[in-house]
């Protein structure tokens, strides 16, 4: 119950559910919708009634690499799950060189399972104006599905 606590005593707070409870998708714009006859439709009657059969999730939703040391290379690995009955395709439009980042990943369709996406970073000064010496390196990298485009927010501070 959202009134009651585990306890049976009422709630002091709202509860806040998360986003996928509440069937909305932060950072995600829907793509427009075309028809594609090899896509790999399932067609039997329990899902045929379903409209959206092709969802990917992010995990997790945000990159934060921190303070990073100027001329090194950092990486981390993000998980793009296929959430959906449908097997879907996805491409990974690659950020401009003065990020430093860089997104490797094995292309191909996603069936019910999940791809890694190793996001690495070359932590690098631009230069300009000085700001004490730290530099905020912010993008959101574009990860383009059948149905929506995801953006992955990567946040990092260069000393």
């Amino acid at each position: 119950s959202l009134t009651l606590d585990v306890a049976g005593q009422t709630r002091k707070e709202k509860v806040i559910l998360p986003s996928y409870l509440q069937g909305k998708k932060p950072n995600a714009i829907p793509n427009k919708k075309i028809e594609d006859p090899a896509s790999g439709k399932v067609s039997t009657s329990s899902v045929a009634t379903r409209q959206d059969l092709t969802s990917f999730h992010l995990i997790p939703p945000r990159v934060t690499f921190g303070v990073l040391k100027e001329g090194c290379v950092y990486a981390t690995t993000v998980i793009l799950k296929n959430i959906g009955v449908n097997f879907s395709r996805f491409r990974v439009k690659q950020p401009p060189p003065y990020t430093g980042l860089r997104v490797m990943y094995t292309p191909g369709p996603v069936a019910g399972l999940q791809v890694e996406l190793e996001i690495e970073i070359f932590a690098m000064l631009l230069g300009g104006e000085d700001n004490g010496g730290l530099e905020e390196v912010s993008h959101d990298i574009e990860i383009v599905t059948e149905t929506e485009t995801l953006l992955l927010p990567v946040k990092a501070n260069i000393l």
